[in-house]
């Protein structure tokens, strides 16, 4: 959440209706303030402060002024007491929020690894989803670290799927050839001498002349062996093979 807030939208977004101050009958000191900046935040962000650094300052004074406790009270609100967990318990209700699960988690990673990890490559934006989703199932998103693992889970079974896909679409003698292509040549009568064809590939072709273009007609006539599938990623999207692309040189 933003820190800096002006009047005006401290107002609109953090003004106790008489809902809220129904609420808070029961409640008094700290735990009245702390009560009343959860289910304002809560209200804006769908989720819970991770500690207390989150709410804005200006939003501790402006709602203590409503709540009549001094604002210096807000530092004895108790983050790891039962009366914290009861009021959360409290303000899911009052939105029609719950908890998100072990189970939830992982629907949470099925649903990236089948939906958006295969044209959504930023692992922060994935992470975005998953709270925004969250959000439209009335799911309490998970802690941040979480959801980073949870991003991480998806990433790596959609690539594992990915690349198991991908293979079954090639032939057998297509695969034998992939392997020979990354196999070390044993240095005998090979240009590069113990490496693989797939870095000789890679290489730069050097100074034009009969030899490098004989060379680079080499690397040409071998890949075309290869037999390629035409329509090997004709459902993939482009940025997802470049990406890939981009990696399996490097490596």
């Amino acid at each position: 959440m933003r820190q800096d807030w002006e009047p005006e939208d401290l107002i609109e977004v953090w003004t106790l209706l008489d809902d809220d101050e129904k609420r808070l009958r029961n409640k008094s000191g700290a735990n009245r303030l702390g009560f009343a900046l959860l289910l304002k935040f809560f209200e804006v962000e769908a989720r819970f402060p991770e500690n207390v650094s989150e709410i804005p300052a200006s939003a501790v004074a402006y709602v203590a002024q409503q709540v009549k406790v001094a604002p210096e009270e807000f530092a004895a609100y108790d983050w790891a007491s039962r009366a914290i967990s009861r009021h959360r318990m409290e303000i899911r209700a009052v939105f029609g929020f719950r908890e998100c699960t072990v189970e939830d988690q992982a629907q949470l990673a099925e649903w990236l690894a089948g939906e958006l990890c295969g044209v959504e490559l930023s692992r922060e934006r994935l992470a975005e989803a998953v709270v925004a989703r969250c959000r439209k199932d009335r799911l309490e998103p998970p802690a941040p670290a979480k959801v980073t693992r949870l991003v991480a889970s998806a990433v790596n079974t959609f690539e594992e799927r990915f690349c198991r896909t991908t293979t079954d679409r090639l032939s057998a003698v297509t695969r034998s050839r992939l392997d020979d292509l990354v196999a070390e040549d044993d240095g005998e009568g090979s240009v590069g001498g113990g490496r693989t064809f797939f870095a000789e590939l890679k290489a730069d072709p050097g100074a034009l002349g009969l030899e490098s273009l004989l060379t680079e007609v080499n690397k040409l006539q071998r890949v075309r062996q290869l037999e390629l599938p035409p329509e090997l990623f004709g459902d993939v999207s482009e940025k997802l093979v470049s990406a890939w692309r981009a990696r399996a040189a490097k490596e």
